[in-house]
């Protein structure tokens, strides 16, 4: 039986998925201590975003073989170090795509429609004009910049049309013919799809290029009034720079299920904002798509422990070496691995 270490403990409703194959080990917390994964012998880890999983991790883990993420981004792991040290790194790109596409655009209407400022005012005990002071607008007619056109930008997108928007678009990666397809624009720079957007929605990686992509000099070639969405990553804004431009009138409002660093404190700034809706890293955890993320993370570590190629293997370099990895994680002789070392297929991880 293999032994696999889960970050975030092991739903019994999918204690199924390992049964006759596997046993959970360690007690599942947010934060396991590398030694006790170590002493538990694990040999594969189901990682969530909070753990840091580099060579200092890999060194002291031995047995681990292959980390499997419930998820798309894989920031919080070096895969360069996993690589060098004969460790496979797996994602999950398309389980949350359906859900966090959808919450990208409930983020957009809710701040569009300034929900949450009208819900404080039916709350609040002052009889007012509710008709003639709310200032909600259709995105009927607006622009949605979408910065990132990959699996969840794309859906975005196709429901932003169909809402009867403008949807332009900037990024390098995606080509004519793909705009064509989604009946949308793109963008020749960043600065002008910042220009023309009345809501901004960001769908990229964090990495140390866009790390801080949204800050005082980008906010400034936005237009006044604009709003921005963001269910990417925390780290993709400067935050200060955001609670400036939602406070002194630049930006109209934001929609923010990310933070840096995650969870925001009780009394972070931008929670207090009337015009801010805020949520706690929830777009992609539907109940449909934590089904896919469970299924897909725990079958893909599964089939490097017994030898099989999965298919969001982010370091195909890596199978070479993962056959005498595997080997030693389970006490077996060197054996022949049936995993092909060919190149792998191309597969788009952006958000």
């Amino acid at each position: 039986m293999f032994r696999i270490w889960f970050e975030r403990g092991l739903p019994p409703i999918y204690a199924h998925l390992i049964q006759d194959q596997a046993v959970a080990v360690g007690p599942g917390r947010l934060n396991p201590d590398v030694d006790l994964i170590a002493q538990a012998g694990a040999q594969a880890v189901i990682a969530s975003s909070r753990v840091r999983y580099d060579g200092g991790f890999f060194d002291r883990a031995a047995h681990v073989c292959v980390v499997s993420r419930t998820g798309i981004g894989y920031d919080n792991i070096s895969v360069d170090q996993a690589t060098e040290r004969g460790v496979a790194i797996c994602v999950t790109p398309d389980a949350p795509t359906i859900s966090t596409a959808e919450f990208a655009i409930t983020l957009m209407l809710t701040v569009l429609r300034h929900v949450k400022s009208a819900e404080k005012m039916l709350r609040g005990t002052e009889r007012r004009d509710f008709f003639s002071e709310y200032v909600g607008l259709e995105a009927h007619g607006l622009t949605l910049a979408l910065i990132g056109v990959g699996r969840i930008g794309s859906r975005v997108a196709q429901v932003a049309r169909a809402l009867g928007m403008r949807v332009l678009a900037y990024d390098p990666f995606i080509t004519p013919e793909r705009a064509r397809e989604l009946d949308i624009e793109l963008a020749p720079t960043l600065e002008f799809a910042l220009g023309q957007g009345d809501v901004i929605s960001l769908h990229v990686p964090l990495s140390p290029e866009t790390r801080h992509l949204i800050n005082a000099e980008t906010i400034a070639q936005m237009k006044t009034g604009a709003y921005l969405v963001n269910t990417a990553r925390g780290g993709l804004a400067d935050q200060a720079a955001l609670y400036r431009a939602l406070t002194d009138g630049k930006l109209a409002g934001a929609g923010l299920d990310v933070f840096d660093p995650e969870p925001p404190e009780p009394g972070h700034p931008l929670l207090n904002l009337d015009n801010v809706v805020a949520t706690p890293h929830i777009a992609g955890a539907s109940m449909q798509s934590k089904d896919r993320l469970w299924e897909q993370a725990i079958s893909q570590a599964l089939m490097i422990l017994r030898g099989e190629r999965p298919p969001h293997l982010l370091n195909p370099q890596v199978l070479p070496r993962l056959a005498e990895r595997r080997a030693r994680a389970l006490g077996n002789r060197v054996e022949n691995s049936n995993v092909s070392s060919e190149k792998s297929p191309a597969t788009d991880l952006r958000a």
